[in-house]
């Protein structure tokens, strides 16, 4: 069984962003608006995508550009502290993303109750942050100290914004990844966030893998590539194409959800597994209230 069929009892499943704007410390940190500004900003993302039929949402602190490789403690701090006022009124499921620190992200996950962690959790690359070597060993390994076993574990075998330094088949990347580093579910990505996968990584990845693992389309679907993708992966993450504009840094725009999840349907690719509500996006400063 997949780890997505475990999490969502589906198998297919679409998986929506809920990007935080840049946290305290950031370069791009909105001082004036401050922590509270935060929480709207999220509170009103996760509002429109919750009552739309998606699969789960994931929380990424994708405005805290440059992205690190290791974060500050006041990254998944606020992140904690703003997930747990949302996670209250939220009846899906939901995942987080620390970009790229994968302890502080398993950290997060466990403190407010997460079901599952996207990260980079295996190989070694060369590209925007430098060089950057991943220790899977120590990622479980903290995951076991904190008694999270449940927690599942998506590994993006695709680093975006670097190349691996010792590059090797997609396919057996992936199923590296699931033998050695005992990956839950594997996710393929485009070069940079909102930048579409090639189908045929998605159907090396699967062949590497097998039938009992997930593979996810990690960045750029849209109701044109849908279908694509999810006739061969297992499930997709989308970010970019469900923001005003098609502009990652923009907010959630209802009527891109609606367009994006009609697309799948209409394909025959996925269902909605709850009932769907109307898509009303919430004036700035009440959605985190």
């Amino acid at each position: 069984m997949s780890a997505l069929v475990e999490l969502f009892g589906k198998p297919k499943a679409i998986i929506a962003m809920a990007h935080f704007p840049p946290l305290p410390g950031q370069p791009l940190y909105d001082a004036d608006g401050g922590v509270s500004a935060i929480l709207d900003a999220v509170g009103r993302d996760v509002q429109i995508l919750a009552g739309s039929g998606v699969d789960a949402v994931m929380f990424c602190n994708e405005g805290d550009r440059p992205y690190r490789t290791q974060v500050g403690p006041e990254v998944p701090s606020v992140m904690a502290m703003v997930i747990t006022e949302l996670r209250r009124e939220l009846s899906i499921p939901f995942g987080v993303d620390v970009l790229w620190d994968p302890r502080a992200a398993i950290g997060l996950a466990h403190a407010v109750g997460a079901q599952f962690v996207r990260e980079v959790f295996t190989g070694a690359y060369a590209g925007d942050f430098g060089v950057w070597s991943t220790d899977p060993a120590a990622s479980l390994s903290y995951r076991r100290q904190l008694g999270a076993d449940g927690l599942k574990l998506f590994f993006n075998v695709t680093a975006e914004f670097a190349a691996p330094m010792a590059p090797r088949d997609i396919g057996l990347t992936a199923r590296s990844a699931v033998f050695s580093s005992l990956a839950d579910a594997v996710c393929v990505s485009g070069v940079v966030t909102g930048i579409g996968v090639d189908v045929s990584q998605l159907h090396a990845a699967k062949q590497g893998v097998g039938p009992d693992v997930a593979v996810i389309a990690n960045t750029g679907v849209r109701p044109e590539t849908v279908r694509a993708m999810l006739e061969v992966a297992d499930g997709c993450i989308v970010g970019t194409s469900l923001k005003r504009d098609a502009n990652t840094w923009n907010e959630v725009d209802p009527d891109r959800v609606e367009r994006l999840l009609a697309a799948a349907v209409d394909a025959g690719v996925w269902a909605p597994s709850r009932p769907r509500t109307p898509l009303v996006a919430t004036p700035a400063g009440d959605a985190g209230r």
